[in-house]
């Protein structure tokens, strides 16, 4: 089926054909030098000094204004934007005016991508400028890029649809300069945490995307095959097991930026694919984990701010240390006055519907716990706050507590409403561990989907001896959510999952 063109995209190829007339190539396979960028200029010039004389830009046409002899353009490159001055007879010195009448008067557009070489100057109102003495054509832009309008002095762009932002990433990227900022600081984040990591020593490490057994969380996973060993295979919901083999055999400290995958609801905070850090370290428990994961995100808020203060949508989120701390029982018990540590599974079954939060049969003590955590508590904390001390049914993984009886060392960080942090003392006991594996196969066999795997090979690893251990898993997307003040997922994503485009 051929492609239904729009009027601008029509003339955008005639203009394509008439450049090929008059033997210009519109994409060019040779390398075109650069030798300085947009950002560098305005930073850097000095009218004074007489500097940026001889210089080689290129960037995408955004802006245009043609005043016969004499033009101006916006060019952005990938640090900013500048303004270029052309004038006809420095760009066509000779007789033939052509390369200034016909091919950047009439068959240049917005979009167009061009190089360009020149000296800098300061115009009459001020604006630093680039003088062009000559140009090229590198790419001719066949798509109209969005209108950018004006309204009531204040300056908009016409690509505000989100869905439509998602999809055609490439585009917001171009048009929309906060977007790209975001991501940039998304990389500036992992690059800070990684710097952090180093500097004590851990390795950074990989482990398998496509697991035979999928564990290390209680998640719903994506199934595959795999054709020649004619096996199943999962994509991972994390990578927990594989690293704590690690410590088994004999590493200190390891640490690796996953990508996971958990066949789940979508919303503005959970994307099917996403990426978390994970750390384990060997002679520690989850109270040092606590102090460490606190001296990292501020160190993370200070080299992205400058302030361990960060604004997200109405408040302002404060990440110097100390946080807040809770256990789980009194999170419960302070947001809903209903102190539930000693329910039997009934009775809080009960007191959960009594709250409003919808439970069903399938759900045990760990599953309703964590439901009435998640309805009436998490919302409400805003600040960073550790929760601590959860009921061992909710944590399979995690070393039971050493002064109270059914609950486990664990702990989240929860921070504007949504966990970011989530950490154990990790259970080192084979025969505990293995008890704790063949419960959640009951809880399955109840129906729920979420519920654990047991992992032989994992067993025997740590039946060699897995030292103490305290274990942390941090997300990546959700913090950088709130480190770049992006409402949702899909804004810290660069390409978020989506349902099939409708023609």
């Amino acid at each position: 089926m051929s492609q239904e063109l729009t009027e601008q995209e029509i003339i955008r190829r005639n203009s394509l054909n008439e450049l090929i007339k008059l033997g210009i190539n519109p994409y060019p396979a040779e390398l075109y030098e650069v030798n300085v960028n947009a950002a560098e200029i305005h930073l850097n010039y000095d009218k004074s000094k007489g500097d940026y004389q001889n210089i080689s830009i290129a960037g995408r046409i955004m802006t245009r204004r043609i005043m016969g002899n004499a033009s101006f353009i916006e060019l952005q490159d990938a640090s900013g934007r500048i303004q270029v001055y052309f004038k006809r007879d420095d760009i066509c010195p000779g007789e033939d005016k052509t390369m200034y009448n016909t091919v950047f008067k009439k068959l240049l557009d917005i979009g167009d991508i061009i190089g360009v070489k020149g000296f800098v100057f300061t115009t009459q109102t001020g604006e630093t400028t680039i003088h062009a003495t000559e140009y090229r054509i590198l790419c001719k832009s066949l798509r109209p890029l969005p209108v950018v309008k004006e309204k009531e002095g204040e300056v908009f762009d016409a690509f505000v649809n989100p869905e439509q932002r998602y999809r055609q990433r490439y585009l917001d990227l171009i048009v929309n300069s906060q977007t790209k900022d975001a991501f940039i600081k998304r990389t500036q984040l992992t690059n800070s945490m990684r710097a952090f990591l180093n500097q004590k020593g851990y390795l950074e490490v990989e482990t398998p995307i496509l697991q035979p057994l999928y564990g290390g969380a209680m998640a719903r996973p994506f199934k595959t095959h795999h054709n020649t060993l004619d096996m199943t295979l999962y994509l991972r919901i994390a990578n927990e097991l594989y690293l704590k083999r690690l410590i088994v055999g004999g590493f200190d400290g390891v640490y690796e930026f996953a990508k996971d995958f958990r066949n789940e609801g979508m919303s503005r905070f959970h994307n099917p694919e996403f990426t978390q850090m994970e750390l384990y370290v060997a002679y520690k428990d989850y109270n040092w984990m606590m102090d460490l994961v606190e001296a990292m995100v501020e160190k993370i808020a200070m080299d992205l701010h400058g302030t361990t203060e960060v604004k997200v949508g109405e408040h302002v989120i404060n990440f110097q240390r100390p946080w807040k701390r809770y256990s789980m029982y009194e999170a419960i018990q302070h947001f809903t006055g209903v102190d539930i540590s000693q329910m039997t599974e009934e009775e809080m079954s009960q007191a959960a519907r009594n709250m409003g939060v919808k439970v069903d049969a399938t759900m045990g003590r760990g599953k309703l716990i964590d439901e009435i955590f998640g309805e009436k508590c998490e919302a409400q904390l805003i600040q960073p706050t550790f929760i601590t001390d959860y009921p061992i049914e909710m944590s399979p993984l995690a070393k039971k507590h050493r002064h109270k009886e059914g609950l486990v060392e664990r702990f989240e960080a929860i921070c504007n409403g949504k966990e970011i942090c989530n950490a154990f003392s990790e259970l080192n006991d084979p025969i505990d561990q293995r008890r704790r594996f063949e419960e959640q196969l009951e809880l399955g066999i109840r129906g729920d989907e979420e519920a654990m795997m047991l992992d032989e090979d994992f067993l025997r690893a740590i039946e060699f001896g897995l030292p103490p251990t305290a274990g942390m898993g941090i997300g990546i997307d959700r913090l950088a959510m709130i480190m770049t003040n992006s409402p949702s997922i899909q804004d810290v994503l660069f390409f978020p999952q989506m349902r099939p485009e409708q023609h």
